[in-house]
C-alpha cells in the first residue's frame, strides 16, 4: 500500500476554548518506529479526557506533564493495521484492531496515554506500539467499536481493583455517562447487582443498560433510599465527586470498597476520616489499567457480553460542534468521530 504524505488531523493548539481545536489537511504522516504500527483510523470515541486536556483540568494535577502542543487527541481509535515498524511481523498489515490506550513503560509513572503524551485517533492516521493494537473478529461496525477502549477499560479497571464478585451490591453514580454506563454493564457481566444514579430524565436509559435499581440524583433522603434498597454496598464506584461524595460513602458499609476514576462534579470533596477507619473501607484510584484488563476487554467485546452503546456519531471536520454537544451531557453513551466513511 503507497501511504499519503500528509493527513487530516485535529490539532489541539493549547488550553483554552474550543478555537484551540483545529482541522488542518497538511499534517504529515507519522512512521512506525521498532514494536510498532501505523493504523489507518476509521472512528474514535470522545471522553472526558479529551475535554479535561484541552481546558487544562489536569493541570493541577500530576498528570498531564508530558503534554506538548500541537497534539492531537482522541483515545478510542479503531481501524486497520496498514504498515509495521521493525520487528513487526508483516502478517498484521490489514488486521482490523481497537486500540489500547495506555502505552506502559517500566512503572505507573512512565505509563502515557494516547491523545496526551501521545498523539492519538483524530486523525486519518495514528502509531501505537504493536502491543497496544488489538485485532478484533468481525461483528460490531468501527463506530460501535470506537465507544469502548476509554470509558470500558477505565471501569473494568475500576471494577478489577475491588475485586467486584457475582452477588455484591454495587453503586454507580454518573451511570448515563460513558465510565459510568459501562460500570453498569461490566459490573453485572460479573453477576453483581447495580443500584445506579442519573438524573430523572435518563432513569429509563440506564435501566435499559441493566441496572437492578435507578435512582435520580435529586431523590429526597437519597442515602436512605439506597441503604434501604440494598442493605448497604459492597463497592461504591464514583467517577462523579462532588457534594454527593461524603454522603454516599456513607452507604458503604463495613470492608467495603470505594473506587474512582473521576470527579466530574469536582475533585475536592470532604472524607471524615472516621468514616474510612471505624468502617474498614478500602479506597481505590483507578487510572493505569494493565494490559490483562484491556485484552479481557476485547474478549468481553467479541463475546457480545457487553454492548456498545453510541449516542451520535460527527465527522471530523464537526469536532468543535461534537464537543459541544458532549459538554452538555444530555446524551446517553458514547459521541464518536468517524475519521473515514
Amino acid at each position: 500500500m503507497t501511504l499519503p504524505s500528509s493527513m487530516r488531523a485535529v490539532l489541539l493548539t493549547g488550553h483554552g476554548g474550543l478555537d484551540k481545536l483545529e482541522l488542518h489537511d497538511d499534517v504529515p504522516v507519522p512512521m512506525p518506529g521498532p514494536g510498532e504500527v501505523l493504523v489507518a483510523v476509521a472512528a474514535c470515541g470522545m471522553n472526558n479526557t479529551d475535554i479535561n486536556t484541552r481546558v487544562g483540568w489536569y493541570s493541577g494535577g500530576s498528570w498531564g506533564g508530558g503534554l506538548e502542543f500541537p497534539r492531537i487527541q482522541g483515545a478510542d481509535a479503531v481501524g486497520r493495521i496498514v504498515a509495521v515498524g521493525e520487528s513487526v511481523v508483516e502478517s498484521r498489515l490489514g488486521d482490523r484492531v481497537i486500540i489500547d490506550p495506555w502505552l506502559r513503560g517500566r512503572t505507573l509513572a512512565d505509563a502515557r496515554f494516547l491523545g496526551s503524551e501521545v498523539d492519538g485517533g483524530y486523525a486519518e492516521y495514528v502509531v501505537v506500539p504493536d502491543v497496544n493494537a488489538h485485532a478484533i473478529r468481525p461483528g460490531l461496525t468501527d463506530t460501535q467499536l470506537a465507544s469502548f477502549p476509554c470509558s470500558y477499560s477505565t471501569a473494568e479497571h475500576m471494577l478489577s481493583r475491588p475485586g467486584v464478585a457475582a452477588g455484591q451490591w454495587v453503586l454507580v453514580t454518573g451511570a448515563s455517562g460513558g465510565v459510568g454506563g459501562a460500570l453498569v454493564q461490566l459490573a453485572k457481566r460479573r453477576g453483581a447487582r447495580v443500584i445506579a444514579l442519573t438524573t430523572a430524565a435518563k432513569v429509563d436509559s440506564v435501566e435499559a443498560l441493566g441496572a437492578d435499581v435507578v435512582l435520580d440524583r435529586e431523590t429526597p433522603d437519597l442515602v436512605d433510599s439506597i441503604v434501604t434498597a440494598t442493605g448497604g454496598v459492597d463497592v461504591f464506584a464514583d467517577v462523579v465527586g462532588g457534594e454527593l461524595f461524603a454522603p454516599l460513602l456513607e452507604t458503604v458499609h463495613s470492608g467495603g470498597h470505594y473506587t474512582t476514576a473521576g470527579a466530574i462534579a469536582g475533585p475536592i470533596v470532604s472524607l471524615d476520616l472516621r468514616t474510612l477507619y471505624l468502617h474498614d473501607l478500602t479506597m481505590h484510584g483507578a487510572t493505569v489499567l494493565s494490559e490483562e484488563v484491556f485484552a479481557d476487554l476485547v474478549g468481553y467485546i467479541e463475546r457480545g457480553e457487553i454492548e456498545p452503546v453510541v449516542a451520535a456519531t460527527y465527522r471530523l471536520e464537526q469536532i468543535r460542534e461534537a464537543q459541544e454537544v458532549f459538554l452538555k451531557k444530555s446524551h446517553v453513551g458514547a459521541i464518536v468521530i468517524e475519521v473515514t466513511t
